[in-house]
């Protein structure tokens, strides 16, 4: 009989102290904050967004017609020299003088072109990015506060292979996010929003 009365009170000590562990895990687990995270590939809402595409349509135009300014300027410059060069006209006279200071003009001009151009269309390029990357990182603070988002990562991938070793640095500086499965992709969602205000944006 007292055998029997303890070989129950051991079985019913090891299933107290069995579901007070099972308590203790489940208290534990849901102590653990649950962070809902999301993503968002910022390259790819700055390149496939409707406004990028009017932009390159918009910039395209403007750069073609700089090139065609200085492929005409450049055709002029030839043209004014080669005609300085063909002795036509005394080196003593007004209208060679005059051909001379039209040269000299245009070469000036030219260089001047050839080194602000570049820096126009940089400067453009880069203005158009911050501004579409601002309305990016708005539309993303907005959707995140909208479905009770705890942290949203930049997930852009490099691409392989690569030619410069420059480019390889900088994907192992920028990327961080080795790997998301099953976050939340705000990718299409930000590229939605920015594509209702296209007509905003591009003006």
């Amino acid at each position: 009989m007292k055998r029997r009365m303890m070989l129950l009170g051991c079985l019913i000590g090891v299933v107290v102290l069995f579901a007070v562990h099972e308590y203790g895990l489940a208290q534990v687990n849901s102590a653990k904050p649950v962070l809902p995270v999301a993503t968002i590939s910022v390259s790819q809402a700055l390149r496939d967004c409707k406004a990028t595409a009017k932009y390159r349509e918009k910039t395209t135009a403007e750069n073609d017609r700089m090139d065609a300014e200085e492929d005409k300027l450049s055709k002029e410059i030839q043209a004014l020299a080669a005609g300085l060069r063909a002795g036509a006209l005394k080196p003593d006279s007004a209208d060679y003088m005059q051909q001379y200071q039209d040269l000299l003009q245009k070469q000036a001009e030219f260089k001047i072109m050839q080194e602000l151009n570049p820096q126009k269309k940089a400067l453009k390029h880069q203005l158009w990015t911050e501004k579409l990357y601002k309305e990016i990182l708005r539309i993303t603070k907005e959707l995140a506060a909208q479905k009770g988002l705890a942290l949203v990562l930049a997930v852009d991938e490099p691409e392989f292979p690569m030619m410069r070793y420059e480019d390889l640095a900088m994907a192992l500086r920028t990327h961080k996010v080795l790997y998301n499965g099953g976050c939340l992709d705000l990718t299409g969602e930000v590229i939605a929003e920015l594509d209702k205000m296209e007509a905003k944006l591009i003006n």
